[in-house]
């Protein structure tokens, strides 16, 4: 009886939310309608001339945010990327003064995953349990933006978990791809490369734990990039689990590229995107070639691996008879690491694998810095483009491109190259899904270059943390 009680209290406030929604976006009766030619002005000029506007005061940050609130309903109506709407809201600060506009974000409105808290709103993460559990103050995050001058307006889809490359949950519904409406935008900062995509912002925040904002980039063709631990504040964040000057002048790069992480080869039109990566790097000069990191996939832990909850479910006696099964008589030697490995450790088994992990960043640390001298490395940021709704089900455990860089803690980014061509991308006429591992399996289940045709396709490039690498990995993405 407790439960189904549970479950109505459940859908009443998931209908609460999205009613609340709807009326906030129905009372911004002067958002509705199409753009006038200033408001298109406005959406077309570079960041860096709105900034210098706002500063000489040629401009008022209300019609800036009056354009890009605009643009953001209209957006959201294309592919259900917004949460909490503060269009409102942010008219009262800009009118208060409780945003610098003296400050190098002057008068840009800035979108927000909806992880992130804003002081008034709620911080849903999509669970219903959160609903009306509002905190009075920003976060350490939305102080910094509004000290520097940004206008935070909209918050933005995720899922439930924060740990999925789609975007969907029960209070908020399914975030689409704007490319095509029957595929994920990604995840978890899916409603923000939704929102960006379809035009509705220039910037937005999230947050990157295993390919978060990476992901979504490449599923929605939008630039995006990931920072080393504590360039950005955790504080201020709603969670499920409690040196800029580098390349200031252009220079030769010794860029290295892993073509495969040995576990589920890219498809075609990652591949194709990466080939045109290098053949641009090569014509500009650059030394390029390819390279062989040390065992890339050795390290099967990540806090991610709760998604895969039916396998840490069995009983250890029956994990082992499906260990050796898949192992000896499948031969699927990865499929049946990820399942020897996937159960709750003990304390001393988890300071075994910190140990493993620490061993291995000083391993690849050194590979990179001794043995191949790279500036950059660069590889595909997911096995295949986007996947279609519900597709991650099966490709949960393929996403090795992104994981890498969060276990070794390197700056990592996404940048948009080509789109899906259903000419170009087949497979192979000889290519056979039972040869594939059960994790290439997943994941190449739902490739089809003439569904996905149009979709984006992006390329990563990564970079060492040491000196801090933020800065010169947005350069070289340029």
């Amino acid at each position: 009886m407790v439960y189904l009680l549970d479950y109505f209290q459940h859908r009443r406030d998931c209908q609460f939310k999205q009613a609340e929604r709807i009326q906030r976006i129905q009372n911004l009766t002067s958002y509705h309608g199409a753009f006038t030619n200033s408001e298109r002005q406005v959406l077309s000029k570079p960041i860096e001339e709105l900034v210098t506007d706002v500063h000489k005061q040629s401009i008022q940050p209300i019609d800036i945010l009056h354009a890009y609130g605009k643009a953001a309903l209209k957006a959201h109506e294309k592919t259900n990327s917004v949460t909490e709407v503060m269009i409102d809201a942010a008219e009262g600060w800009i009118a208060d003064g409780s945003i610098n506009m003296k400050g190098p974000l002057a008068g840009i409105p800035v979108s927000l995953k909806d992880s992130i808290v804003v002081g008034g709103f709620d911080t849903t993460v999509g669970y219903s349990s959160n609903v009306g559990n509002k905190v009075e103050k920003d976060g350490i995050m939305v102080r910094i933006l509004k000290d520097a001058g940004a206008i935070p307006y909209v918050k933005t889809n995720l899922p439930i978990t924060l740990l999925s490359f789609e975007s969907t949950n029960d209070v908020w519904g399914r975030c689409t791809n704007p490319h095509n409406n029957k595929y994920s935008p990604g995840g978890s900062t899916g409603g923000e490369s939704a929102l960006l995509a379809a035009g509705g912002g220039r910037i937005g925040i999230g947050s990157d734990v295993a390919g978060s904002v990476r992901v979504p980039a490449h599923f929605s063709g939008i630039y995006s990039l990931k920072c080393s631990t504590g360039r950005w504040p955790k504080n201020g964040m709603c969670t499920s689990m409690p040196g800029q000057e580098d390349f200031s002048e252009k220079k030769k790069l010794r860029v290295g590229v892993l073509r495969t992480d040995g576990v589920v080869d890219p498809s075609p039109a990652c591949i194709r995107a990466v080939d045109e990566v290098v053949a641009a790097l090569e014509e500009d000069g650059h030394e390029v070639y390819d390279v062989n990191p040390p065992s890339p996939t050795g390290e099967w832990v990540d806090s991610g691996a709760k998604a895969m909850s039916w396998l840490m479910s069995l009983p250890r006696p029956f994990k082992w008879v499906y260990w050796a099964w898949v192992k000896y008589v499948k031969g699927d030697d990865i499929w049946a690491g990820l399942i020897k490995s996937w159960h709750e450790k003990s304390a001393f088994e988890h300071w075994k694998l910190v140990a493993k992990r620490e061993a291995y960043k000083a391993k690849f640390h050194a590979w990179w810095e001794e043995e191949v001298k790279l500036d950059f490395m660069i590889t595909p940021p997911n096995a295949t483009p986007a996947v279609p709704h519900d597709g991650m089900k099966d490709a949960v455990s393929s996403c090795g491109y992104t994981f890498l860089f969060n276990l070794l803690d390197y700056t990592a980014g996404v940048m948009p190259i080509t789109h899906v061509d259903k000419e170009l991308d087949q497979l192979p006429s000889n290519f056979s899904l039972k040869s594939l591992n059960r994790v290439a399996y997943g994941a190449y289940k739902h490739y089809d270059a003439t569904a996905m045709h149009g979709l984006p396709v992006g390329n990563s490039s990564s970079r060492t943390t040491i000196g801090r690498g933020e800065g010169s990995c947005y350069h070289a993405k340029n």
